[in-house]
């Protein structure tokens, strides 16, 4: 079951100078920073509200957000929506024929996470997770 969205990420070249343009601007702070070597990012909390905002940098050149960075430029990456039971809601996904990036869930900054293609969402990358 949907519970909310966990967060909006967005593909930046420098977390550091994504944070400074929303501190000043929003007086925003970063609740937590990370690398996440597996996927080949640094990863930038920032608590809004009920939700977050996630900013995410390349630390891998030849990683998918290096090369969403190359193709699109810097931008909303992915919506992360948080659900109950991350492993029922992938079969049931499959199960209905949407297309998965993720047919497993593993481990990823928000707690256990899957990815959906955006073939299967209008072309939005849709992340779900589950809090552990």
């Amino acid at each position: 079951m949907i519970k909310r969205v966990d967060h909006i990420a967005i593909a930046v070249n420098s977390a550091d100078d994504a944070l400074s343009v929303f501190d000043n601007l929003f007086g925003l702070k970063a609740d937590h920073m990370e690398q996440i070597p597996d996927q080949g990012v640094k990863a930038a909390i920032v608590r809004v509200g009920d939700t977050n905002i996630e900013f995410i940098e390349p630390t891998d050149p030849e990683g998918g957000v290096a090369k969403f960075i190359e193709k699109r430029g810097e931008g909303i990456h992915h919506i992360c929506i948080e659900v109950d039971n991350i492993e029922e809601e992938l079969r049931s996904l499959a199960a209905r024929g949407v297309e998965l990036i993720d047919k497993q869930a593993r481990k990823g900054l928000a707690g256990k996470i899957g990815f959906l293609h955006p073939r299967a969402t209008k072309g939005v990358l849709i992340e779900l997770v589950q809090k552990v």
